[in-house]
């Protein structure tokens, strides 16, 4: 019995023995990898112009009733003035036909990589666009579908091995819903090299600045780190992905989606979220996400817009305040088109739809935004912006008030995040001098109460 519990507790010894060694060396690889994945993102270097930019999202089919290159570039010096930098178009490639969705099919069902869709004009055309941008200061990127292509691409006939198939051997959308496209393969290596050589082609056939990849989470990292690299020996090139993926910050995108605070906004305006849920998203985003990392803020987007509603319809009342918050919390602002019109109109996605240009009610309000995000390093991206700094108020369940600080650059926003009107009374605020982004007047903010009407705001700067 003791020969046989001796021998027993040796084999358990050396089983424990092995998988402490087995445990401390998948540890070490972790913290290897871990350490790896930091050392990338501490390299990573964004386009120094990107610092200060600004992002506006083009839906050339919907812009003008022509709903053309030629007919929207008239519009770029208008956005210039508004303190627009990066001009995303939505694809401008030609939209496949097979299974197509509704008249003029979605533009997210690409039939052809390295052509141009005939509905907004010419490859000349395209290159004007640019052209007229760079000489107004701002960039071009294009919108890139990578994870799918439409059913008649031409790669579905020369390179029918590209795909994923289902187990009958057809090709399948990659969600059921995504009937008017099908699914790439990435785990062939000519489908990604070809890829890769689309995206060069317009970096240098018509000199954009970088591009926005759709449905970004569903392509493997690796590829679009590679895309990167190959990318920026043309031109550094600005990345933006749709998805909220901390590791595509390392090597591959500049700017990602800040999906949870969108939803944190529409929550807040329906009064089922409030300033603590805000303090506890800022804590996730911090620990999240590399301090290089650019966030995207937004109210609306062409999703949002043609899916979920208009920004109107969303928001309602509170919809400046959360225009205001997006533009100032942090990161990048977006603006989709036509909200400088406070547009009311959920656009249609197949078939045209033209934004009603009639008056712009709200383009000096969103002036007065970006331009202050370009101008006051205070707000600026990544590490190139300044500090966020909670103030307290003795209205801490409705109000939300914070600073911004970098050097002697200073923001300070003030938010009734409510439907009723509030007296604030800030708590260790020095009296300071501020100028009203919005009224131009100075003001002396800390020593008196300051009242606050439904869903009201303040942006102040020194």
């Amino acid at each position: 019995m003791n020969n046989f519990m001796n021998t027993k507790y040796s084999v358990n010894f050396f089983v424990l023995l092995a998988l402490f060694a087995l445990s401390s060396a998948c540890s070490q690889q972790s913290k290897q990898q871990t350490n790896q994945s930091n050392a990338e993102a501490s390299k990573f270097q964004h386009p120094e112009w990107a610092k200060n930019a600004t992002i506006y999202e083009v839906n050339v089919r919907q812009y003008t009733s022509e709903g053309t290159f030629d007919s929207f570039k008239k519009h770029i010096p208008r956005l210039k003035k508004m303190g627009v930098e990066i001009l995303w178009l939505m694809p401008i490639h030609p939209i496949g036909e097979k299974n197509r969705k509704g008249k003029l099919g979605s533009y997210y069902s690409i039939k052809d990589y390295k052509a141009v869709n005939s509905e907004f004009g010419t490859l000349r055309d395209l290159k004007e666009l640019v052209k007229t941008a760079h000489e107004n200061d701002m960039k071009v990127i294009l919108d890139w579908v990578a994870n799918h292509t439409a059913w008649d691409h031409i790669w579905t006939k020369k390179h029918p091995e590209w795909y994923t198939k289902d187990e009958n051997g057809n090709f399948q959308p990659p969600i059921e819903d995504w009937s008017d496209v099908i699914e790439l393969d990435f785990n062939n290596h000519e489908m990604r090299d070809a890829m890769i050589n689309a995206m060069e082609f317009w970096v240098k056939e018509a000199n954009i600045d970088g591009y926005r990849a759709d449905y970004a989470m569903d392509v493997p990292t690796e590829f679009w780190n590679r895309a990167r690299e190959e990318l920026d020996q043309i031109k550094p090139v600005f990345m933006l992905a749709e998805a909220e993926q901390p590791d595509h910050h390392n090597k591959a995108f500049d700017m990602s989606y800040a999906w949870k605070f969108h939803e944190l906004t529409n929550e807040i305006a329906h009064d089922s979220a409030g300033p603590k849920d805000i303090d506890q998203y800022m804590a996730w985003e911090d620990s999240t996400f590399p301090n290089h990392a650019y966030r995207m803020y937004f109210t609306s987007n062409h999703d949002e817009n043609s899916w979920n509603g208009t920004a109107v319809e969303r928001y309602g009342p509170a919809l400046e305040a959360m225009a205001v918050l997006t533009s100032t919390i942090d990161g990048m602002p977006l603006v989709y088109n036509g909200q400088e019109t406070r547009i009311n109109k959920r656009l249609e996605f197949f078939q045209r739809d033209t934004i009603r240009w009639k008056g712009s009610e709200l383009y000096e309000f969103y002036t007065k935004l970006l331009q202050l995000n370009q101008n006051n390093p205070a707000l600026w991206n990544g590490k190139a912006g300044g500090d966020f700094v909670r103030v307290k108020t003795n209205n801490k369940n409705e109000i939300y008030a914070y600073k911004r600080i970098k050097n002697k650059n200073e923001v300070f926003v003030l938010l009734n995040l409510s439907d009723q009107k509030q007296t604030v009374t800030l708590k260790d605020f020095p009296s300071t001098t501020f100028t009203d982004i919005f009224s131009e007047n100075s003001l002396k903010i800390g020593d008196d109460p300051i009242d606050m009407n439904p869903w009201g705001y303040r942006v102040l700067k020194k």
